[in-house]
């Protein structure tokens, strides 16, 4: 079992590595502004535009 000293140091070690995996973040941002853009076709006109008159 850890006493003294090395308890305080795995406490340590395990902040410092619950700090570097918070540090991260999130990518839902990202994912977000991807899921944003639009399909090449959307901004052609319809067909009807182009039908002779």
């Amino acid at each position: 079992m850890a006493r003294g000293a090395q308890k305080e140091q795995a406490r340590q070690k395990a902040q410092k590595e619950a700090a570097k995996r918070n540090k991260a973040g999130s990518q839902l941002a990202a994912r977000a502004a991807g899921l944003q853009a639009k399909h090449p076709k959307d901004s052609v006109p319809p067909e009807s535009d182009f039908a002779a008159k």
